[in-house]
């Protein structure tokens, strides 16, 4: 959503901007244009891959951009070690991207067989294929009921368990197929394979994305001088509610219990919203690129 980040973003030359997961450099390189001659921007990413590719994107730049293998929600570490105080605006592009999607050894997809990782950063933290093979069936009931709001969570939680216990599974293939075998009609020719939640949820639970989500953009907006922009896209409807609930949150002046006859909370509104509603792609964009169609973009300003 190139043209809507920008609109809210509204880069202007000299200020300085923060990509928290800058990815394959794609929306850092219009900030960028757009701040020209002299705006600057810090990208973050917790994928190695990703950073090199985003440094290679950027390297027109050069002196404007500073690149560092960091999660989003380490944004307030990374400015502090670079002296910087507050930025003029932020961007976090969350969950999984379409470099991710294509590279089969990472196992973030079924398209073709892989090892099952699903880490985004390859070089920390347990792998997908560890949390199926070690977690007991409650915890696993747990992660796909939560993370990817599964309905035959148990059914495939137990199937895992009697697997295992003969082999382990290993590969993204291995159980694609097993979840297949495990829901009802799973072998029914269909839209979305039967695998698609238990896939997101495994990711979700693998990364812990969601603790970073909500981490990330309370601390965001502390960094964000007055009438700075943070504009947040998500992709599944997880996000997108605590998204819009911590935002709402921060845009409202008072948060007590509806009950309450008088106000207590001395809450005070630190942000105005940009987007009342979430802004979804447009045709043209989700007809070159599918996976915009469950995109969701949510903004506000900092307040003076």
């Amino acid at each position: 959503m190139p043209d809507e980040v920008l609109s809210l973003l509204a880069p202007q030359p000299g200020e300085i901007f923060l990509d928290g997961t800058v990815g394959g450099g794609g929306h850092a390189r219009l900030i960028l244009e757009a701040s020209a001659p002299d705006g600057r921007l810090i990208g973050l990413d917790r994928d190695p891959q990703a950073l090199a590719q985003a440094a290679a994107v950027l390297a027109p730049f050069a002196g404007r951009v500073e690149l560092r293998h960091r999660n989003f929600d380490q944004a307030d570490q990374v400015l502090a070690e670079l002296g910087i105080a507050a930025v003029d605006g932020m961007l976090f592009d969350l969950g999984v991207s379409s470099f991710q999607l294509d590279a089969a050894e990472r196992g973030f997809s079924f398209r073709q067989d892989a090892p099952l990782d699903m880490r985004m950063d390859p070089t920390a933290g347990l792998t997908a294929a560890e949390v199926v093979n070690e977690a007991d069936a409650e915890e696993l009931i747990r992660i796909f009921r939560e993370y990817g709001e599964e309905r035959w969570a148990g059914r495939i939680a137990r199937r895992i368990v009697k697997v295992r216990q003969e082999r382990p599974l290993q590969t993204t293939w291995q159980l694609a197929e097993l979840v297949r075998d495990a829901v009802p009609g799973g072998r029914v020719p269909s839209r979305i394979h039967p695998a698609t939640r238990v896939f997101q949820a495994l990711r979700i639970h693998v990364n812990d994305e969601l603790t970073h989500v909500s981490g990330g953009v309370v601390r965001a907006i502390d960094l964000l001088k007055p009438g700075g922009r943070l504009a947040v896209i998500s992709f599944h409807s997880l996000e997108d509610r605590i998204i819009k609930r911590l935002f709402q949150a921060e845009a409202t002046s008072c948060i007590c219990p509806p009950r309450l006859p008088v106000c207590s909370c001395g809450h005070l509104p630190r942000v105005d919203l940009l987007t009342r509603r979430g802004v979804r792609a447009a045709t043209e964009e989700v007809e070159i690129n599918s996976r915009a169609r469950s995109a969701v973009l949510r903004a506000v300003r900092r307040r003076p």
